[in-house]
């Protein structure tokens, strides 16, 4: 290495190793204003994990809880928890709602996107927009509500199948397992469609008007314009949307499957997070529930890193 380089070296480290707290110091102001989201993070994440400890600890004797000692049993509350039929039962209903969610719901999101962006009339176009994201702000026990309405054996749904001849009978929606789980897509894209709609409509003001001109100047119709730029144009959003949903697939959902699932239904309803409240309060065996909440997270942290990974070797933009 020759004198002029090690001079330059030895000036550019103390800048690289004080770069991060020189910054800092100039953007004090930003990094006041993120502490208290710093401490909200820390307060209501990372503390509550301490729990975990539950896990390892037994709390299947009564006697023993009555005195106030549970006893570390290890990794017995996994093998008692992987050895259920009825919690890869929940986490196979899991797995099918949010693969269904998100599917119908990327879709749905990214065409309803497009068409809006397609569409030249502002005020049909904020009309639209307005009425498929207001579902967002219901409380899924309205939500519930209505779908019970709409789906019910004499409700809207069937009389309107009927009329058109695609049924001879009435339908029982809500009582047949079968139809739980497309019940629930349905009733999520209705829900979210709207809110998922603005995101791919912001990342397509961000297109450059200059690449529509030109795909029109070469010729290009508007299926080959949205073909050509919109999507390509949406691509980084859509990769970075798609990872934080995949870091969330066992997040099928807790409330809606709770309020809209039944006796008749339990085999398709019961999810993970309704099998953790099931052992945690009704059974009392915080043990179990608190080994499948942390299975769940640790999964969901693996499906994040994977998705992440399989991103950046395929050359896209990453989260991580």
């Amino acid at each position: 290495m020759t004198d002029i380089s090690k001079k330059a070296q030895g000036a550019l480290a103390p800048e690289h190793k004080h770069g991060f707290f020189r910054t800092l110091g100039k953007q004090w102001q930003l990094a006041l204003m993120s502490v208290p989201m710093l401490l909200y993070v820390l307060l209501f994440n990372y503390a509550p994990m301490w729990g975990w400890i539950n896990a390892f600890l037994d709390y299947t004797n009564k006697k023993n809880i009555a005195k106030g000692i549970t006893p570390y049993i290890g990794l017995e509350n996994f093998k008692w928890l992987f050895g259920r039929a009825d919690f890869w039962q929940s986490m196979r209903n899991t797995l099918a709602m949010s693969v269904i969610n998100l599917v119908f719901g990327t879709v749905s999101a990214i065409l309803l996107a497009v068409l809006l962006n397609e569409v030249r009339n502002r005020s049909f176009k904020r009309t639209v927009q307005t009425v498929t994201y207001l579902p967002h702000f219901l409380s899924m026990v309205i939500v519930v509500s209505m779908a019970q309405n709409i789906f019910v054996s004499n409700g809207p749904v069937n009389e309107l199948l009927i009329s058109l001849g695609i049924i001879k009978e009435p339908v029982f929606w809500l009582g047949e397992g079968k139809y739980f789980w497309w019940l629930v897509g349905v009733i999520n894209v209705w829900k979210e469609v709207g809110w998922g709609t603005i995101i791919y409509i912001s990342a397509m003001t961000a297109i450059d008007p200059c690449l529509y001109e030109a795909a029109s100047i070469d010729g290009a119709g508007r299926f080959q314009r949205i073909l050509h730029v919109t999507l390509p144009g949406i691509k980084s959003t859509f990769v970075i949307l798609l990872i934080m949903n995949i870091g969330h697939l066992l997040e099928a959902g807790f409330e809606i499957q709770y309020l809209l699932g039944s006796g008749l239904t339990r085999d398709f309803s019961t999810t993970i997070d309704i099998f953790v409240l099931e052992y945690g309060t009704e059974k009392l065996n915080i043990g179990v529930a608190t080994a499948a909440g942390m299975f769940k997270s640790v999964i969901a942290i693996i499906l994040l890193v994977g998705a992440n990974f399989v991103a950046k070797r395929l050359g896209e933009d990453t989260l991580i």
